[in-house]
């Protein structure tokens, strides 16, 4: 039976170093992925990520283990990525140009050469329309639906009010609905 996050870190607490790499090894690609998003550039993700492992880790003790490890585990990350970004001022790069870097995107199913070139088109406009969003908005679009993280998850992970949240969400996804019909792109009648 595979251990809970709140297992896993009792056990890190305690000194299991199997319990850290297992902890790292869920969360690792979903970190480098967020901060990706993010910054715009693999390799300062996957600092930021590995910096926001370091971080949470000497901080375990914090964890409150009647919460989900990622919420906590993603607010530690998003404080590591706005450090940086204060720090330094990023150039927004297209989600296309990550996935040309080889970059992993959704798991994809098996489709014919039309829908699969359907679903790049549309998600090359859905990468181009994410770029051109607010950063708040694209934050919470990608901790909702990348990250599968709550309304109330990311407002513990922003440190804003949940109606705040709901707002990003409704502004970011009218925002995104927008720029893809002007792109010509239009819902399917169901």
């Amino acid at each position: 039976m595979t251990p809970s996050d709140a297992e896993l870190v009792r056990q890190a607490l305690a000194g299991s170093q199997a319990a850290y790499r297992t902890l790292v090894a869920r969360y690792a690609a979903a970190a480098v992925n967020m901060a990706a998003r993010l910054v715009h550039d693999r390799a300062v993700a996957e600092e930021l990520a590995q910096d926001a492992f370091v971080r949470a880790f000497a901080r375990l003790a914090t964890y409150d283990p009647d919460r989900r490890f990622s919420a906590w585990f993603f607010r530690v990350l998003h404080n590591v990525v706005v450090d940086y970004m204060r720090r330094r001022r990023v150039e927004t790069v297209s989600l296309d140009a990550l996935q040309a870097e080889g970059y992993p995107g959704p798991a994809e199913a098996a489709s014919s050469p039309e829908d699969e070139l359907e679903r790049r088109a549309l998600g090359s406009a859905l990468g181009a329309a994410l770029s051109r969003l607010r950063a708040e908005y694209r934050e919470v679009i990608v901790l909702r639906y990348q990250q599968g993280l709550t309304v109330e998850e990311i407002a513990g992970v922003l440190k804003l009010p949940e109606g705040t949240v709901k707002t990003f969400l409704h502004r970011a996804r009218k925002e995104l609905a927008a720029m893809l019909e002007a792109a010509g792109w239009k819902p399917r009648d169901r």
